[in-house]
């Protein structure tokens, strides 16, 4: 593989489900911060920058998770881990594609500038929740859904608490797809030992995953509702619900497989929820 062939893999751009993770939820908020008619110019801002910041973080990831990876059959081959790229350039990688993320939001008002510090700090620091923290996940749905308050703080300049609560429903969707994912690695983290939430929820696992959904298209519905989202939206979330009963039937025997897989049909949930959003807003 060339070098550019490696860095791209570094930062997972042959694997876009992280981004389409991120920006289903703010894209959501857009449209629910702007009445259904965001700008386009935003628009354009928070895709490019959720792809940037995403790719920034999967470069901070694997340099933390050096001397981990090596021990995960999945992760094994990664570019560091494999010493095809060294930590220095990951680091330069992710300091280069964070400065060109700033650089996006320059035009935005003070608020959100301010916000887009904070969620730096955020994807930094995720990597290395898991040598401590019991439910990591909880803390990358954080950093995960930080575009929501973002979006409206660019769009109103403040946040109001819709955008905190629409966050909250975020984590609790992290913690439904990351919690699979986690689940297909559990057997190399019980070895390496470090922590996640599918070690810590235990055999209540997949329990638990279920009801993190509920939580998650719980607040969505009442977010939706108070800003005045009716049928279409409705119709969405009933599409989602459908979707997180599908990934019940993959996840409940708790094989790698299907686990991964659920973890990625998740996309479609996002994709569920979002276009209810817009639909319902449209077709007034």
């Amino acid at each position: 593989m060339t070098k550019l062939q490696l860095y791209l893999r570094l930062i997972r751009a042959d694997k876009p489900i992280g981004t389409v993770l991120l920006l289903w939820p703010t894209l959501s908020a857009m449209w629910m911060a702007s009445g259904g008619v965001p700008d386009w110019h935003l628009l354009l801002i928070f895709t490019l920058g959720t792809f940037l910041m995403r790719s920034a973080g999967c470069a901070i990831n694997d340099y933390a998770d050096q001397d981990i990876d090596k021990f995960v059959r999945r992760t094994a081959e990664r570019p560091i881990t494999s010493g095809r790229v060294s930590g220095k350039e990951a680091l330069a990688i992710a300091l280069v594609l964070t400065l060109i993320a700033f650089c996006l939001i320059l035009p935005l008002n003070a608020l959100t500038k301010q916000m887009s510090v904070a969620a730096v700090i955020l994807a930094g620091t995720y990597p290395y929740f898991k040598r401590f923290f019991a439910i990591p996940q909880a803390y990358l749905g954080i950093a995960f859904g930080f575009g929501i308050p973002m979006a409206f703080a660019a769009i109103h300049n403040h946040v109001p608490p819709v955008a905190w609560m629409l966050l909250i429903g975020n984590v609790f969707w992290t913690l439904a797809y990351d919690t699979a994912y986690a689940m297909a690695d559990r057997e190399d983290d019980l070895k390496i030992g470090i922590k996640t939430s599918a070690i810590t929820f235990g055999r209540y696992d997949v329990a638990i995953i279920m009801l993190c959904y509920v939580l998650h298209l719980s607040i969505v519905l009442v977010c939706g509702w108070q800003q005045g989202l009716r049928t279409w939206f409705l119709a969405g979330l009933a599409v989602a619900a459908g979707l997180a009963i599908y990934h019940y039937t993959l996840i409940r025997n708790r094989e790698p497989g299907p686990c991964l897989y659920a973890f990625r049909h998740n996309n479609w949930l996002g994709g569920a929820i979002f276009a209810g959003v817009v639909l319902d807003y449209a077709l007034r």
